[in-house]
């Protein structure tokens, strides 16, 4: 229905998509990742059948947590009423305490705008087709060239990053994940996209460089048209390669014979600022964008390529119409050299972005950096898709404090890892309903396993570049521990433990797929959960590491989530964690990605610490059909993207279902919005 003020406002809805997305998204986002056969076939075991009593307790995480009471406790649960995270339950609201969470949290909704809490204000900063470099025409929805989008900011916003530039001044760097074509033109033929289409679908991805400003009067933040500065990156820019592949035979085409030089970055998802004021950027779901892969009938080539989640013919897209270099028939190495972290310079625009081979390749959500004691660098990594691994790579070099020209190179070499995670209880307790196991926690320990260093390999059949560009391969052979679609992986700046996003998969626990496990403890899991880990003895180049689920997502009313131990009648619903974030408390920001519970995506936070550990409250809620990414924590403003708005089934530019943001009969716009609370900080 509409309501009196324009809005369109739909009741709570079971999702259109088992995991909560639209077809839509899942077409142009990932190929319809999830409706095809997880790319891991292998059988390697996880290590979790272990006897407790062997297992050594010391080194586990101490968070101070309150442990849920386990068996009959938990039945006790089952069926209770969800109270609101700030009223009713056992006693009323709750006393204050946690840093950060004086907030009346958002209830579940389905409203088509941005909403905040009580005496929050919200705008939006920039939005598809605004001006990004001085001389871009304003944005014409129906005379859209690939001319004047090269110049403008690009589609599907999602993460955003900020390099300080000043007082109250940043440097504003945003990916541009994927185009929704069908979206973006009237009248869109999927089958025969015009040549300008394409090109302007060029010119939509990549990446963003905006000067921004705060006005501190109105709390606003103000996109700025510098002309130094202010940089759009796109499907046709080049980009070096460094690293140990580099110059690799498998990155060698017909128009680059070095195997040194790219032109473009494809499906940028999430991303992280480098403490040398760099922006590090995951190639995604890049195999989507070739076609012809079942062309190939070699069984190496053929294996290596089905690993990646590519086969069949065309692409949804149709760039090989136009570009023989996405036809993997015509170009079999292009399609290696998408899939690794992206490194720019905002701080220096006429320097070319590089793609860092030393990182492995996969489906990148993204890249954090921490700086270990001794001072080497330590990026930790997730390979977004059903039954794939964690990653982490320690660099060679040490950092040094304002050598901007050293640190960048850092990442060009070290040594690449792979996470193995052994459960402490036995196999027997999963029985893939997420129940505690006697213990009262699912926790356990893990290891890191060597892949690579340089040009050594560690990996037996594998030569060290074959590591780097098949690294998937190379992880199954060693044994790594399938997950949950691990997304963004952040280290906390204040505790020095280290919390993954593994948002779903609906797989775990089907016919011929592995099944639950502690640490991925339920079958069909469509609402994913929270990982956090502590390197040994808090040495972030340690090879071995203790871990604990904080959360597992979903419906805090039923026995299969849980929420580090707190009451489950004070806290918010959750589904399907993608992007995490912290504050300056150490409080975990979680945004979500196909809220399988059938209401808007939204931003959470979370303590950690202490007796509110697993308090969770939700802050805000995207409109209709947007997924929440990106969220940017500051004292004084949060940036939220918000990527696909309307994007549901049914929808098309010739039928929005929202008008967000501009409203009336307005096309939607992904865009970046600010929110923030006038005289206070953030949740305070």
């Amino acid at each position: 229905m509409t309501t009196t003020d324009g809005r369109i406002s739909l009741p709570l809805l079971p999702p259109n998509h088992p995991l909560g997305r639209s077809s839509i998204t899942c077409e142009y986002r990932c190929g319809n990742a999830c409706s095809h056969e997880a790319p891991n076939t292998t059988d390697n075991a996880y290590f979790g059948d272990v006897v407790r009593s062997i297992v050594s307790r010391r080194g586990m995480l101490k968070a101070g947590a309150v442990l849920a009471v386990a068996g009959a406790g938990v039945a006790g649960m089952a069926g209770t009423a969800a109270a609101h995270p700030d009223h009713g339950g056992h006693g009323g609201r709750p006393p204050r305490g946690p840093k950060g969470l004086d907030f009346t949290a958002v209830a579940p909704n389905r409203e088509d705008r941005i909403t905040t809490p009580e005496g929050y204000h919200n705008s939006v900063v920039i939005r598809w087709g605004d001006p990004v470099l001085p001389g871009a025409p304003a944005f014409d929805f129906d005379k859209q060239t690939a001319a004047a989008q090269a110049k403008q900011f690009g589609f599907n916003n999602d993460f955003c990053g900020l390099v300080p530039f000043g007082h109250d001044r940043w440097l504003m760097v945003s990916n541009h994940e994927y185009t929704t074509e069908s979206a973006m033109f009237k009248g869109f033929s999927q089958a025969n996209p015009t040549e300008e289409q394409v090109k302007i679908g060029w010119a939509a991805h990549g990446l963003s460089v905006v000067v921004v400003e705060r006005d501190r009067r109105s709390g606003k933040l103000l996109p700025k048209l510098d002309r130094r500065y202010n940089r759009r990156i796109t499907v046709t820019s080049e980009f070096q390669v460094d690293g140990p592949a580099a110059g690799s035979q498998y990155l060698r085409t017909t128009a680059d014979p070095s195997g040194r030089k790219v032109f473009g970055t494809l499906n940028n998802c999430a991303g992280g600022v480098t403490p040398w004021g760099t922006i590090l950027s995951g190639e995604e779901n890049f195999n989507q964008y070739f076609a012809n892969a079942g062309s190939v009938t070699e069984p190496v080539a053929k294996a290596r390529l089905s690993r990646y989640g590519l086969a069949g013919a065309a692409s949804t897209r149709k760039w090989e119409n136009f570009d023989p270099r996405f036809d993997v028939a015509k170009e079999p190495n292009e399609v290696n050299r998408f899939g690794w972290i992206v490194e720019v310079d905002p701080l220096e625009p006429g320097s070319k972005p590089v793609k860092h081979t030393a990182l492995g390749r996969f489906k990148h959500e993204g890249a954090t950096i921490q700086i270990a004691r001794n001072g080497k660098v330590v990026a930790y990594l997730g390979d977004d898709e059903r039954f794939d691994y964690i990653y982490k790579f320690v660099s060679k070099e040490r950092y040094r404090p304002g050598d901007r020209a050293h640190n960048k190179k850092l990442l060009a070499e070290g040594t690449l890892y792979v996470a193995q995670f052994t459960g402490d209880s036995p196999a027997t307790e999963f029985d893939g309903t997420g129940k505690l196991p006697t213990d009262g926690e699912f926790d356990g320990s893990g290891k890191w396993i060597p892949l690579a260093s340089g040009d050594k390999s560690f990996v037996d059949g594998f030569t060290a570049e074959e590591v780097y560009v098949f690294t998937r391969l190379a992880a199954d052979k060693v044994g790594a521990t399938k997950m949950d679609r691990p997304e963004d992986i952040q280290p906390n700046p204040v505790n020095g433990r280290i919390y993954a996003a593994l948002t779903n998969n609906t797989d775990r626990g089907k016919p011929g797929k592995e099944g639950p496990t502690e640490i991925n403890p339920r079958n069909g899991n469509k609402h994913g959960h929270i990982l956090e880990w502590a390197e040994s003895k808090g040495d972030h180049t340690a090879l071995t590491f203790s871990w604990k689920l904080l959360l597992v997502c979903g419906d805090p009313t039923t026995t299969d989530t849980y929420f580090g131990g707190y009451d489950k009648t004070q806290v918010s619903p959750i589904s399907c964690p993608d992007n995490v974030a912290f504050d300056r408390h150490g409080n975990l920001w979680i945004s979500t990605d196909g809220n399988a519970l059938g209401s808007n995506d939204g931003l959470f936070v979370v303590p950690v610490e202490g007796r509110y550990r697993g308090y969770l409250k939700q802050f805000l809620t995207v409109p209709l059909g947007a997924e929440t990414c990106g969220p940017v924590i500051e004292d004084d403003f949060i940036l939220v993207s918000v990527q696909h708005p309307g994007e549901l089934d049914g929808a098309s530019a010739d039928n929005p279902l929202t008008h967000w943001p501009d409203g009336g009969t307005a096309q939607p716009r992904p865009a970046v919005a600010v929110i923030w609370k006038s005289g206070c900080r953030i949740g305070e």
